[in-house]
């Protein structure tokens, strides 16, 4: 199995224009914009770029927020309206000038629209988009922040908060949030890339808690996954309005029902996970996590970045990817060539005895399938090829074409060998694997008296494998014979 598989499956994104669409529309972004827009020389800021408390019913007026957007009274409409003034200043949408005299009693500065409000106009959708970037690192730093209920008792001689006393570590609490992100972007694109299906708090928060080794898990874990879900519901609250995630939250009786003895303060009931809070990744999410896991480092490849390399770079880079997500990247590949030329880079690209040689051949041979009948002349000049020749055979048979030559024995078993070997480095010993090596035993009388002659550098690995998968033990034992000879041979 190859070492170079890639860190995570690749993700089908939204084109940039429809994200940056999603991005304009994202509540507290939208926010973040109309106050720039209404942000004037009268405005007035404090040292930090904030609002003063004066100008804050004045912002949220110029919001118009209701009760549809979760404000009931004049606090709520002034907390929404700090954020997304917040939002602004941060992103660069608005200008902030400092006070002339920062020590006088009714010091305050001014702000007035920032250049970047400019480019939301006239702009491409990736200016858009770099800008809701830094919204969202705005809201994921207030969703890391730490809950200060009683801010007095936090207060220290020098009327600084005392974070050492809120028992609050604020690179444990980016790198949980971080940790969550990454894997709910993971069990989002696992399958197919698209990133369609609502994950359940629990199942998110036991991901982060719950040890792979652990079978039962014990009470105290429990309390700690009902904690770290409690945590996720604030954080996710407040990831939800720059358009991150769409979240169903924890229903609020839960937190009033008394715990069964011996279970977790919220151990969630199967028959109704949904209350217990249901997330995923909007696909403008996925845009923005798979962003911050590229600036960290992280290989996360998404579909369509494959588009414009070369042949060879696009079978060695799809090897390992699930079956949909490879055919979409191969169909955006094949979709900038002509048919003839496409078909005749994948099978060059093909060629090789190298361990994953065989795994490119297979990819190749399903980048074909997706070719239309104009690319025959490129697969009739491989005919002749000791290691294309098969795959050639059977793209051909495949479309009804005349005239196909029918292959040698050594070619028979040559793909035969090089076929098994394609699907024991993409998954390994499966069902799947073991009805193909059935079969094929099954079809060719004194299989093995010819298969440990195959020249090919996996042919003593295949024919042990074919022992292990096969059920019938007395062809299981000629098989291992079989393998015994071939690395006798070589």
């Amino acid at each position: 199995m190859s070492e170079d598989r890639p860190t995570l499956p690749p993700v089908r994104l939204h084109p940039e224009a429809e994200l940056a669409r999603d991005a304009l529309a994202a509540p507290l972004f939208a926010r973040a914009v109309k106050l720039a827009r209404w942000a004037s020389p009268d405005t007035r800021v404090g040292a930090g770029g904030e609002l003063v408390e004066e100008q804050l019913p004045l912002a949220a007026a110029e919001l118009a927020l209701g009760v549809a957007d979760g404000v009931e009274d004049e606090q709520d409409a002034a907390a929404f309206a700090s954020e997304a003034w917040r939002t602004a200043v941060d992103t660069g949408l608005v200008d902030v000038t400092d006070p002339v005299d920062p020590d006088a009693p009714d010091a305050h500065g001014t702000a007035a629209p920032g250049e970047a409000l400019a480019v939301l106009a006239g702009g491409s959708p990736q200016d858009v988009l770099g800008l809701w970037l830094e919204a969202f690192e705005t809201a994921f730093a207030d969703a890391t922040a730490p809950v200060l209920d009683d801010l007095g008792a936090l207060l220290g001689e020098d009327g600084e908060i005392d974070f050492g006393a809120l028992d609050w570590d604020p690179q444990q609490e980016s790198d949980f949030l971080e940790g969550v992100l990454g894997n709910l972007y993971l069990l989002s694109v696992a399958d197919g890339g698209s990133g369609d299906g609502l994950v359940p708090l629990p199942a998110l928060a036991a991901s982060m808690i719950v040890p792979d080794d652990m079978g039962e898990p014990t009470d105290d874990v429990l309390e700690q996954v009902s904690d770290a879900m409690m945590r996720l519901d604030d954080q996710f609250r407040v990831l939800e309005p720059v358009g991150l995630v769409e979240y169903t939250p924890v229903d609020e009786a839960l937190l009033a029902e008394e715990p069964e003895e011996g279970g977790g303060a919220l151990e969630p009931d199967e028959e109704d996970v949904s209350r217990y809070g249901m997330v995923r990744l909007t696909p403008l999410g996925l845009y923005g996590v798979r962003a911050r896991m590229l600036e960290a480092g992280v290989d996360a490849p998404a579909v369509g970045d494959l588009a414009d390399k070369g042949a060879d770079v696009l079978l060695d880079k799809i090897a390992y990817f699930p079956e949909l997500a490879g055919r979409a990247e191969t169909e955006q590949w094949l979709a900038r060539r002509e048919p003839v030329e496409a078909a005749r880079e994948l099978l060059a690209a093909a060629r090789g005895t190298d361990p994953g040689a065989p795994l490119r051949r297979l990819r190749c041979q399903q980048g074909l399938s997706l070719v239309g009948d104009t690319a025959e002349p490129s697969v009739r000049a491989v005919l002749d090829d000791p290691e294309l020749g098969g795959l050639a055979r059977v793209w051909l048979a495949e479309r009804g074409a005349a005239q196909v030559p029918a292959p040698p024995e050594e070619m028979v078993f040559w793909l035969a060998v090089d076929t098994i070997a394609a699907q024991l480095d993409a998954a390994g010993e499966t069902p799947e694997l073991e009805e193909l090596v059935v079969g094929l035993v099954g079809r060719h009388t004194g299989f093995f008296d010819s298969a440990w002659r195959v020249e090919h550098p996996a042919t003593a690995g295949v024919l042990e494998a074919m022992g292990r998968l096969h059920p019938e033990k007395k062809v299981a034992k000629e098989a291992k014979k079989a393998a015994f000879k071939a690395r006798s041979r070589g």
